[in-house]
């Protein structure tokens, strides 16, 4: 059988010209306030639409954590990978998005649903002061080893060290996630709506690290990654098997 076309991928665009003063105010609700209701009104539109449009199965989410911070660390294929990777978990699951997203009407629901801004291309150190205020509330963030999507069907080569950065100053316990089949949710534009999966992995976490060096960020961020291609498989054996 002929594998399946991916439909286009939007331009990716790296850089934000807005200043940072301009997201001042988004990070300062996140730090001092929990999502609001439109947290919930979203969690359940995006739940009901992966379960009954993309079938949306997940295994092993009771490894996750019920209580105390936490960073949930999947792969990244689509713009509802936050949303799969919550589906499972009964906690209120945040997460921080590129910064051209907060703009027009949808900045009136990220900001209040507990959506924070990283501005991509430099160094945001605003998104990880919200996202540590985030987890010393002991709430749960989503947080991409890639970075970015990946404009294919496979996993990045290299994984980025912000994540290894968060784990070792937060001491936060790290979860690997594993999604398969959402690098293919863009195709619900030719009307095809595949089968997507998420395996929830092993906790992990390491010693409180206040000033981490690039390379302890990096082999954490390793460590991780390692663990969500090793899920991957696993998952991929079990969807083709």
């Amino acid at each position: 059988m002929a594998e399946e076309k991916l439909a286009p991928m939007r331009a990716q665009v790296y850089t934000d010209p807005r200043p940072k003063e301009h997201f001042d105010h988004f990070h300062a609700r996140v730090r001092r306030a929990e999502p609001s209701w439109v947290y919930e009104a979203v969690r359940m539109s995006t739940c009901l639409y992966a379960w009954v449009f993309f079938r949306l199965r997940s295994y092993d989410s009771w490894k996750v954590p019920e209580h105390g911070p936490l960073i949930l660390a999947p792969n990244h294929f689509s713009f509802m990978d936050h949303f799969f990777t919550g589906a499972g978990v009964r906690r209120r699951v945040q997460f921080m998005a590129k910064s051209q997203l907060f703009s027009g009407l949808m900045q009136y629901v990220y900001s209040p649903g507990g959506v924070f801004p990283v501005r991509r291309g430099v160094a945001d150190e605003d998104a990880f002061i919200s996202a540590h205020a985030i987890l010393a509330r002991s709430n749960p963030i989503v947080m991409y080893c890639e970075g970015g999507r990946s404009r294919t069907a496979d996993l990045a080569e290299k994984p980025k060290r912000g994540i290894g950065r968060l784990a070792l100053e937060s001491g936060a316990v790290v979860v690997p996630v594993a999604i398969h089949g959402s690098a293919r949710v863009r195709n619900w534009k030719r009307g095809q709506f595949p089968r997507v999966f998420v395996q929830y992995g092993d906790p992990m976490r390491w010693d409180v690290v206040t000033d981490p060096t690039i390379d302890q960020q990096q082999a954490v961020a390793n460590e991780i990654f390692s663990a969500i291609r090793a899920l991957y498989r696993e998952l991929d054996a079990r969807v083709r098997s």
